[in-house]
């Protein structure tokens, strides 16, 4: 059996998202039917929505940054009660099989995992669609648990740009003496910022906008460095043991890299369209390395949102009406949001 819920689709490339209305199925013994309360808006949804990245399915219902209440439960179900707070990140299943899998590293498994919107079920029964809509229904395994201590609102782009940011900066283990810059003040680099702060390192927002210092400062970084003043980054010379590369515009990676230490890493989470260049001097000199990291897996992003909760850490947050979503696309691709959109569904 399915249920019938209210989203907002775009239903090609070129059209704007408007209301649509989908099918979802009946909760298995397994699954959790999840009311949609807020959902934020990535910059991943743009891309997707408007067939920027290959692959785009249509109609397509974005969203990834899902907080909301749980109204029923499968049979089988032993995590989750009717009534709870719960969270969808962006996956929604995997093979569970694989090495990664077992590993809690589902976002990394060997037979794809299944993104929350824009992915194919492991069923065959259709694509995936996201929370631009006012329920979902995921398996228990792939459900969140969250905590009313916090505002849901800012809650829910922890599931995307907090955990994006929050797992590289503990897989390599930085901390207490930790010298970090950041590079973008936007909705993965504030997050960034804040994390990367809590865990005791000295971070420097790194930015093209002279704009940005004051909000810098204000999201707790220690220094702000202006890129496109010589002297400032010349200052910088093998002084980070990380660089958090946050930026999916086409940008000069070299200037980055010439900043690390010996030994220090940059890592890449944003996504430009370009493929990076760089001259191999630049990495074999100070053994300095360049690597990439998604999300996290589930057991990770569960450990993220209870750090977060602990530390009081949330998403800077505008809210917005449903209907305004095709506005916010055309404001976020002028980076004038501070520093990511949330739908609030109850608007639907």
């Amino acid at each position: 059996m399915r249920t019938e819920t209210k989203a907002y689709a775009a239903q090609s490339a070129d059209t704007p998202l408007a209301p649509w209305n989908l099918q979802r199925r009946e909760p298995k013994p397994h699954d959790v039917e999840i009311e949609i309360l807020f959902c934020g808006v990535c910059h991943s949804d743009l891309h997707t929505a408007r067939g920027e990245w290959a692959g785009t399915v249509y109609p397509c219902v974005p969203g990834h940054e899902i907080v909301g209440r749980v109204t029923r439960v499968g049979d089988n179900v032993k995590k989750y009660k009717a009534g709870d707070l719960a969270a969808v990140g962006c996956m929604v299943d995997s093979c569970r099989e694989c090495d990664n899998c077992k590993d809690g590293l589902e976002q990394y498994c060997k037979e794809g995992m299944v993104g929350t919107y824009n992915g194919k079920q492991r069923d065959g029964s259709g694509n995936t669609y996201g929370g631009y809509s006012n329920k979902i229904v995921v398996h228990e395994d792939f459900v969140l648990r969250i905590f009313d201590k916090l505002p849901l609102e800012g809650v829910a782009p922890l599931l995307c740009a907090g955990i994006t940011t929050y797992s590289p900066l503990k897989h390599w283990k930085v901390g207490k003496g930790d010298k970090v810059g950041v590079v973008g003040l936007g909705g993965l680099g504030h997050m960034g910022v804040k994390l990367a702060v809590s865990f005791g390192a000295e971070v420097t927002m790194l930015s093209h906008s002279a704009n940005k210092e004051a909000d810098a400062k204000r999201l707790g970084a220690h220094k702000f460095v202006l890129t496109s003043d010589e002297q400032q980054v010349k200052s910088l010379n093998n002084y980070f043991d990380f660089i958090l590369d946050t930026v999916s515009a086409t940008h000069d990676y070299n200037l980055y890299l010439n900043m690390l230490n010996t030994n220090g890493k940059m890592i890449c989470v944003g996504a430009p369209p370009d493929p990076i260049q760089t001259p191999a001097f630049n990495l074999i000199f100070q053994r300095r390395s360049i690597a990439g990291s998604l999300i996290g897996g589930i057991p990770e992003t569960q450990e993220m949102l209870d750090y977060c909760a602990e530390h009081n850490i949330v998403s800077d947050v505008e809210v917005i009406n449903i209907k305004d979503i095709n506005e916010a696309y055309e404001r976020m691709i002028k980076g004038d949001v501070r520093y990511r959109f949330v739908i609030d569904m109850a608007t639907l």
